[in-house]
């Protein structure tokens, strides 16, 4: 049951990629505001920067606005960029609880071979 739910609320909800570095929650929100009501904006965000990754997600009160929304913004230019716009997947389990740390090369570490004194 909770599979159908999730399928419902997914067509809801719209990803939204290829954004300008500038696009704000508030600009996305009068962006897409015309095709309905709006009950999230989530503009994606660097954690370490703040800064957008270029992309966000749409979630609409119903269906047929998201689909409106997917069928005029698909290749809409917004600041030279052309959008990209379709239904939300859902997200995909994560199997890492923590950071790779591939050949101690995370969090700045370097194999002596590539140390510089």
């Amino acid at each position: 049951m909770s599979d159908q739910n999730d399928n419902m609320e997914n067509k809801k909800k719209v990803f939204v990629g290829n954004l300008p570095f500038s696009m704000t929650q508030d600009g996305l929100q009068s962006l897409f505001s015309e095709f309905g009501e709006i009950t999230q904006v989530s503009l994606i965000t660097d954690r370490m920067t703040g800064r957008s990754k270029g992309f966000a997600f749409v979630e609409f009160a119903d269906e047929a606005a998201a689909q409106a929304a997917i069928d005029k913004m698909a290749g809409f230019v917004v600041e030279e960029r052309e959008l990209v716009v379709n239904i939300a997947r859902p997200r995909e389990p994560r199997n890492d609880r923590f950071p790779r740390r591939d050949n101690n090369h995370s969090f700045g570490n370097r194999p002596n071979r590539d140390r510089r004194y």
